[in-house]
């Protein structure tokens, strides 16, 4: 191969031969110590990739000669932790909570803890504040449709509502009453729950809903719409309501009905955890 090297012209350095339409290469090798880094990082990742856990296969990865793992670090300092908490843990399980103290620490333990067992299984229907969504109740306030005790908390948190995968559920099922009512007498109903709850509505249909109303809803939301907790039955004399009070929506609720469903936590979280998240959710203010 013929050598095509020369001298460029301006800096002096010789070229390597290579030329692009009268652009030629200069020949500037790289400095000896920078090609020793670069290939001690070669051997260094090759030495890695052997020893640590590197090449993805189908279901797992290769685990390395030392066989380091981070999921088994995390592991051990949650064992460790939960060995701390053990005691504490422990009393929480077994504890009457409506005999905790605030002061006590199994009561603050509670808490603490129950803020994290919230966020990881209960914010993502509730909100991370618990303010809750279109249906999926506001835990802040007063307006309980199982009731806001400890008790009727805890009983919640473990059982869950309208599921089947537990047989001590919550249980409630409003009709659809586009299948039982005409389309007149669910306007009716709906203008008479409108008067009911404070809102504008047209007087004449309120008074034919109001029969329609004490025949066929009064047994689960009261003579008066003050609701049945009991029953989960909301009240319906308020402005809190969990899927939207205007006369559009409570015409499809009346139609169509409404049916929440939420899972039995018993069988995700265990005693302490389900007793921790009741007294989270109790303190936040809107349990009583």
């Amino acid at each position: 191969m013929a050598d095509n090297t020369d001298k460029d012209d301006v800096t002096g350095v010789d070229t390597t031969g290579h030329d692009w339409d009268g652009i030629k290469e200069l020949n500037n090798p790289l400095p000896r110590w920078w090609l020793w880094t670069f290939y001690a990082t070669v051997v260094w990742g090759i030495g890695y990739t052997i020893a640590f856990p590197a090449w993805p296969l189908i279901n797992s990865a290769t685990s390395g000669l030392l066989g380091y793992s981070t999921r088994a670090e995390v592991a051990e300092e949650i064992a460790a932790v939960d060995a701390r908490n053990a005691e504490v843990s422990a009393r929480l399980a077994s504890a009457d909570l409506s005999t905790l103290a605030p002061d006590d620490p199994a009561y603050r333990y509670g808490v603490a803890g129950g803020a994290s067992v919230f966020l990881a299984s209960c914010s993502q229907c509730h909100g991370s504040g618990a303010a809750g969504a279109v249906g999926y109740p506001n835990l802040l306030d007063d307006d309980w449709l199982w009731g806001g005790s400890l008790e009727e908390i805890e009983y919640t948190v473990r059982y869950g509502i309208r599921n089947e995968a537990e047989p001590d559920a919550r249980w409630s099922e409003m009709p659809a009453y586009g299948d039982i009512f005409e389309e007149e007498e669910i306007a009716a109903t709906a203008e008479y729950v409108l008067s009911i709850s404070g809102q504008e509505y047209d007087a004449a249909l309120a008074e034919q809903g109001s029969a329609l109303f004490q025949e066929s809803c009064a047994a689960c939301h009261g003579a008066a719409g003050e609701g049945i907790r009991e029953q989960g039955a909301p009240r319906l004399t308020d402005a809190i309501w969990l899927y939207g009070g205007d006369r559009e929506t409570i015409t499809e609720t009346i139609t169509n009905a409404r049916f929440g469903v939420m899972p039995p936590f018993g069988q995700r979280l265990d005693e302490a955890e389900i007793k921790a998240v009741t007294l989270y959710l109790h303190q936040l203010g809107g349990g009583e």
